[in-house]
């Protein structure tokens, strides 16, 4: 089976050069690349196809010998036997998942694909009878808060460092940043006294409070990077204009940085959705007797509890909800892909 699997890599990762090689001949003779590509997925033919169009711009001299020379030639290969290799261990625990989470058995199936006698909806119904449902709400209600509440605060902050002058800007600025250098889980058990003087504890909700401001101190950083590019003459201009503070950031500011909004919003949509320590610690105290602790968890904490206890485990369950988890996020990096390559680099090049 290894050697198929490297016999099936190197044949699409010549399929691919040689498609490559195709859309190269394409570009210059003057045709469409991608037309080329698509052409060169019919070995053999699409470079012959290729070298017997008839040129609709000059040909340099030496550039057919550029495109077959094994210098390029292996490179092209190199990158798509590593480009092969990097989706197959990408994609190949997604089809696991996805076929584990059709397979009716408890235990992890060790095949692929499941058996016919075996495919079945069990694990989704299974999952939707018992707690999921309020674990999904406790997650989702704390990740859009967190995601709006975050963004506010933060933007607000970040608006305030990069564009006015104050007295302990630079101290604040470097206390903020020494923050960063302690993990959050040296503070599990202020929080943890905290929310049992409040009465907080077993509450989803009041997580948003704990993930706001643990997020505030690194993103500050980000955003007032991403600010300070912003040239100041705008500000300038729009208050000669008869522009306020408040119409300047909300007109002018704000539009300008929703790359960086965009990468943070996701950010922190995400914190709590993968979140396991915090709400294992906070969450799983019984504050009503008519009601099951499991209630109060969240999606890290319920999917857990199917895999901890090797007695009751049900991985192919499990399966199932990591994909029904993994949709929100998917949506949203697919919604957002345009901001968050910008963002990523938005606010390191100038502090």
């Amino acid at each position: 089976m290894l050697g198929l699997f490297f016999v099936a890599i190197l044949i699409v990762s010549l399929l691919f050069t040689h498609s490559a090689i195709t859309a190269d001949i394409y570009a210059h003779k003057g045709y469409p690349p991608f037309r080329g590509a698509l052409f060169g997925l019919l070995p053999g033919y699409g470079i012959y196809h290729a070298l017997h169009l008839p040129n609709r711009k000059q040909v340099l001299v030496g550039a057919y010998r550029q495109v077959f020379s094994f210098k390029e030639i292996a490179m092209k290969l190199i990158t798509f036997l590593y480009l092969s290799l990097a989706v197959f261990f990408v994609l190949f625990p997604i089809v696991y998942l996805f076929s584990a989470s059709f397979t009716n058995v408890s235990e992890l199936p060790t095949t692929l694909f499941p058996p016919a006698h075996l495919a079945s909806f069990q694990n989704y119904i299974d999952l939707f009878e018992g707690d999921f449902l309020f674990w999904y709400k406790n997650t989702l209600i704390i990740a859009v808060l967190n995601m709006v509440l975050g963004v506010i605060f933060i933007t607000g902050a970040g608006y305030v460092f990069a564009r006015f002058k104050f007295k302990g800007k630079k101290a604040g600025l470097m206390g903020i940043l020494v923050l960063q250098v302690f993990p959050s889980f040296m503070g599990l058990i202020a929080m943890f006294t905290l929310f049992q003087t409040f009465h907080l504890l077993g509450k989803p909700t009041w997580l948003t409070v704990l993930y706001v401001g643990g997020s505030i101190p690194g993103n500050i950083w980000l955003i007032k990077g991403y600010l300070s590019q912003i040239p100041k003459d705008l500000d300038e201009s729009a208050m000669l204009d008869g522009a306020n503070k408040w119409q300047i950031f909300f007109k002018i500011i704000l539009p300008l940085a929703v790359p960086i909004l965009s990468f943070v919003a996701v950010g922190q949509f995400m914190a709590p959705w993968m979140d396991y320590m915090l709400p294992r610690m906070l969450l799983d105290v019984q504050i009503d007797p008519n009601i099951p602790v499991s209630r109060q968890w969240t999606l890290a904490v319920g999917l857990f509890s199917m895999i901890s206890d090797p007695r009751s485990s049900s991985y192919t369950t499990f399966a199932a909800g990591a994909l029904i988890v993994a949709l929100p996020i998917t949506v949203l990096y697919m919604i957002f892909q345009r901001y968050l390559i910008e963002g990523i680099t938005a606010g390191a090049t100038k502090g």
